[in-house]
């Protein structure tokens, strides 16, 4: 599946029939010699709501909340007739709530922001940061199509003396009141990725904190160039991400 061009190999689980070790999820998210995806996405029973959604990194660690991930589940589980339009659903011991529109559309309520730090300094650039359900640090820059996400990027999300746990990096370039563009360079993919929900969301958060944009419905530009609509109250509450998620191939894999 394709959630804005986050990429994610999604699999029915809910009797529990796989299990997956670390190393078999990596090499199925490995590009080329394997499927290739972002990460992996587990549709599991819930004693409580509609699904589980068990979220692994492509290194094939357990990870933390993923946006563009959840919205892609959410339109998954409605396939399966696991939930309806609107659905209520965990991940990593939270519930989250969820609406499938027309066309393929998912909006995603995500939880309210935490830990939110003002200006500081790493590797020579001035950052902010975040957590909307992972960690995500953000820089402004004038000219985001020219920035060296890869090589700034590694370095900030290697910084274990700020990031004793790593953090997700986004690079923002404000292009309107209302709207930004936005790359991200990912923590557990370890490289730039066509779009990052959780980035979007906290790049809309923060920009609108610094005062570089006057509104609270913000459009947020990804690499894949598809656009991602992020909306939270004044008082940075009731967020809601939504966007494309779509189904881009079904088959079977021999473990």
């Amino acid at each position: 599946m394709s959630g804005a061009g986050n990429d994610f190999i999604v699999i029915d689980n809910m009797k529990l029939a796989t299990s997956m070790q670390e190393e078999q999820i990596r090499a199925l998210c490995t590009r080329r010699t394997g499927i290739g995806a972002d990460g992996m996405i587990m549709i599991e029973p819930s004693e409580r709501y509609d699904f589980t959604m068990k979220y692994y990194n492509a290194d094939g660690r357990m990870g933390s909340m993923c946006g563009n991930g959840g919205r892609c589940a959410v339109y998954f589980a409605h396939t399966l007739g696991v939930a309806g339009s609107s659905t209520v659903f965990e991940a990593n011991q939270r519930r989250y709530e969820a609406d499938v529109t027309e066309n393929s559309m998912v909006r995603l309520n995500m939880t309210d922001p935490e830990d939110f730090r003002d200006a500081f300094e790493v590797c020579g650039h001035t950052c902010y940061f975040v957590d909307t359900g992972s960690p995500h640090t953000l820089l402004v820059t004038e000219d985001v199509d020219s920035f060296d996400v890869d090589g700034v990027g590694r370095a900030i999300r290697n910084n274990t003396e700020l990031f004793p746990e790593g953090t997700n990096v986004n690079i923002v370039q404000v292009t309107s009141p209302t709207t930004i563009k936005l790359r991200t360079f990912e923590r557990g993919v370890e490289a730039e990725t066509l779009a990052c929900g959780t980035g979007a969301v906290a790049s809309a958060l923060l920009c609108r904190k610094l005062g570089l944009l006057d509104s609270c419905n913000i459009g947020v530009t990804v690499r894949s160039g598809d656009l991602l609509q992020v909306d939270f109250s004044q008082e940075f509450r009731d967020v809601y991400l939504a966007g494309p998620a779509k189904i881009i191939f079904r088959g079977e894999v021999d473990l």
